[in-house]
């Protein structure tokens, strides 16, 4: 398979929106995921795989810069729940097309949207403190993540409503996903969803994705915390109806 300028251009695109979203604008990746689809239309599947070198070399970037704010208490609650959603994750991943679970994502991610904005007003604070609405969402995030690098809306929402700064969000996100997507190579190396010829490809794409998070970077020392948490989840939304409709 070789690559045209046009599958560059998308590339390099999307590890842009990638890096500026680790350090900068949680959410301003949304259209990375179909960027890079773009970039290997004949498979859709590749394009999952491809994006994942990416995306951990912008969490290093955000771990670097943000490795005092990380709110250890939240990650490590999460964690065992979220290995427990990545497993029946990559089972579905042997058996059927991911496209098929984009409405569910989406879906799903509305319901947390929903959640979070009426919790204060009908007084459902707490809601997001109990052990069953945790466990669900490590769960939920572990699969999505797993089938369709599709977590990040679903983090979002479950970190704005714990009342994270805007600091303390990325350097616990940035440890998260981490972890959680170089969990993902060695399975989507034998998935053939990361080839020698995708890591090639991802090489050449990794410059401009750290150019990216150091522009976020920047951007964010500028901009004010409510600012922060209403694009986070404005662009959270975006990317559930994207999932519905796309």
């Amino acid at each position: 398979m070789g690559f045209t300028w046009y599958a560059f251009l998308c590339g390099g695109a999307a590890a842009l929106l990638v890096g500026f979203s680790k350090t900068g604008m949680p959410g301003a990746a949304i259209p990375a995921i179909a960027l890079m689809a773009e970039a290997f239309r004949q498979d859709t599947k590749l394009s999952v795989g491809a994006i994942v070198p990416v995306l951990i070399l912008g969490d290093l970037f955000a771990i670097t810069y943000y490795r005092r704010h990380v709110d250890w208490p939240r990650l490590l609650e999460l964690a065992p729940y979220v290995v427990a959603g990545m497993v029946p994750g990559y089972l579905v991943l042997w058996q059927i097309d991911t496209e098929e679970l984009r409405i569910l994502i989406g879906v799903i991610i509305l319901v947390l949207l929903a959640l979070h904005i009426v919790r204060d007003r009908f007084g459902w604070a707490r809601v997001m403190e109990r052990r069953w609405f945790v466990a669900g969402t490590g769960m939920l995030a572990g699969f999505c993540t797993t089938v369709g690098n599709a977590a990040g809306p679903m983090m979002s929402i479950y970190l704005v409503s714990r009342r994270l700064d805007k600091h303390q969000f990325l350097g616990t996100t940035a440890w998260f996903f981490f972890f959680v997507n170089l969990s993902k190579v060695p399975l989507f190396t034998a998935l053939d969803m990361i080839t020698w010829e995708v890591v090639q490809f991802d090489l050449l794409l990794l410059p401009i994705a750290a150019a990216g998070a150091v522009v976020g970077a920047v951007v964010l020392k500028k901009m004010p915390q409510k600012l922060f948490n209403v694009l986070v989840l404005v662009l959270a939304g975006i990317a559930a109806v994207r999932m519905l409709v796309v």
